[in-house]
């Protein structure tokens, strides 16, 4: 039992004493070996908290879990590049944490930065583009949440066209917001079309390469959702985090359509750097104060070590690396292809940039969560279910990666042939 009382202070000339309070543990109920019992009431959580897990990183620790009894297990189940960070933007890290201590950087992230990722636009785009329009981020994810901030109220209701990257979902429920999916088809290359739009959509969020499917939009395509959203004054934000990993012509930037929307990227993928958590945003001019308010108040600043890396990785010598990257991925993704038609996987979306397949196995299981753990435990290759992208559809589909080094993508085909073959 605790009791507590408050005891009287001591007056001693002009000086006073605050109140002191004595509090006693009665141990009695308890003895003493056992020490007090007190009853604790579980604090509360907001219902906005109650979001679903992102699935492939449960995978993920079922896969380290195997990878730690001992067995060897093929990872394809993951967006993360085989490869590190390239050589220049280590040795620019290296460099500058000689020089000096790395503190904080302006809360939109180094000029130089941003002027680096400036001109990457004209490189790619040829679109001349002002670095004050360039906040760097931390990560994609930071990029998500200062522009959903941004740009949407409590309650509002953002499109996705499913199957689709899930933490959008997730973070827009974090957020007050209200995710409405819709459902994509092999006609649309499962990308969203103008007549996915409804009146009552404050947003719409577009991918190309998408994840999990690879499809692009041409430029066609992308200038039909942009003028629609226009028209309908919905808020279109492009995630582009792909860009740079594609195999069968241009990724198309929403940019070269439009000022007047918001464009994600991120250093993960096509640079190669997924843990030093770095992305950016272009955002229209009258938002750059916005953005950078919440930036501000949010983040203080991106990681500054990753932004000096991110300044080597955009060096030639770090560009001439990874477009080798590339050059790797494109030969997975061939072998992936041919690979997963042996093993049964025959209809697929069309794979044109990212490093996934994301395949129909209707054929095969109506349970694609208790297939990929069958297919991890008993084929040592970790595969993603599609429910992680497709709350409707994705109990019989599956995304695999090709991001890994050849010689695991050889290796973990194998397997997936010899397992399907004897299922």
């Amino acid at each position: 039992m605790l009791a507590c009382d408050v005891v009287a202070p001591a007056i001693t000339g002009k000086q006073t004493r605050k109140p002191r309070a004595i509090c006693v543990i009665d141990l009695s109920f308890t003895g003493w070996f056992m020490g007090p019992q007190v009853k604790e009431k579980a604090m509360r959580v907001s219902r906005r908290s109650e979001v679903d897990p992102f699935i492939v990183m449960d995978v993920m620790e079922a896969a380290r879990a195997a990878e730690a009894a001992g067995r060897h297990i093929i990872h394809m189940e993951v967006g993360q590049p085989g490869t590190g960070a390239p050589e220049a933007a280590r040795a620019r890290l290296a460099a500058e944490m000689e020089a000096g201590p790395l503190g904080y950087t302006v809360a939109l992230g180094r000029p130089d930065l941003r002027a680096g990722i400036a001109a990457l636009y004209d490189e790619w785009y040829g679109i001349d583009l002002d670095p004050a329009r360039v906040v760097v981020t931390a990560g994609a994810s930071g990029a998500f949440l200062l522009a959903f901030t941004a740009l949407f109220d409590a309650g509002d209701k953002v499109g996705l066209g499913e199957p689709c990257y899930p933490s959008y979902r997730q973070i827009l429920r974090a957020l007050s917001l209200e995710p409405v999916g819709f459902q994509t088809n092999e006609a649309t290359r499962f990308q969203p079309v103008p007549g996915n739009l409804r009146d009552d959509m404050a947003g719409l969020i577009v991918a190309s390469p998408a994840n999990p499917s690879g499809t692009m939009l041409d430029r066609a395509a992308m200038a039909g959702l942009v003028e629609a959203c226009t028209a309908r004054d919905i808020s279109l934000i492009s995630d582009e985090i792909y860009h740079g990993l594609q195999y069968d012509g241009p990724a198309v930037s929403a940019l070269e359509i439009s000022d007047d929307l918001y464009i994600v990227n991120s250093f993960s993928k096509y640079f190669s750097m997924t843990g030093w958590r770095l992305g950016w945003m272009v955002v229209p001019e009258a938002h750059i104060r916005v953005i950078e308010r919440l930036a501000q108040n949010m983040f203080i600043c991106p990681p500054h070590a990753a932004q000096v890396a991110a300044l080597g990785a955009l060096s030639p010598e770090g560009r001439a690396e990874l477009d080798g990257h590339r050059e790797t991925y494109a030969a997975n993704r061939a072998l992936m292809l041919a690979g997963l038609a042996r093993a049964g996987f025959d209809k697929v979306a069309p794979a044109d940039g990212a490093f996934y397949i994301y395949a129909d196995a209707s054929d095969h299981t109506d349970d694609s969560l208790a297939f990929a753990a069958e297919i991890l435990e008993k084929a040592g290759v970790s595969v993603t279910p599609g429910l992680d992208f497709d709350p409707v559809r994705g109990h019989t589909t599956l995304r695999f990666s090709y991001a890994r080094a050849t010689a695991d993508i050889e290796e973990g085909l194998l397997r997936l042939q010899r397992f399907m073959a004897t299922r």
